[in-house]
């Protein structure tokens, strides 16, 4: 996957968890894991943008490491709506696997960027 498929991709998330934060109940818990939901997931695509114009293979490693931050922060948030009782577990399935798989994605990257920055 190329970085602008990946530009792609994170933007998508984001949406996904815009969506899936506009649907949550107007209670306190509700309010509060939204903003929260709303803040990481639309972190994951502008970081990621940000990482791509990075300056040096050090810079684009620590915006990566954001990256692996916001979407891991998103994972953790969905679990929690699960966990509640808030969302159920089919309702959250896709969006909650992307999590992961971005997650994955850019430790990855981060770790072979980190070994190239390394090596010079």
């Amino acid at each position: 996957m190329n970085a602008e498929e990946l530009k792609g991709r994170t933007k998508e998330f984001a949406h996904r968890g815009v969506k899936l934060a506009l649907s949550l109940p107007e209670t306190a818990l509700g309010r509060h894991v939204q903003g929260q939901l709303l803040r990481s997931s639309t972190s994951v695509p502008s970081n990621y943008r940000a990482a791509c114009l990075a300056h040096s293979k050090a810079a684009f490693a620590s915006k990566l490491s954001i990256v692996v931050e916001e979407a891991d922060e998103t994972a953790f948030w969905i679990e929690f709506l699960i966990k509640e009782g808030i969302l159920s577990q089919k309702q959250c399935k896709n969006i909650l696997q992307e999590a992961y798989e971005l997650t994955a994605i850019f430790v990855a990257s981060r770790k072979t960027s980190q070994k190239k920055t390394n090596n010079h």
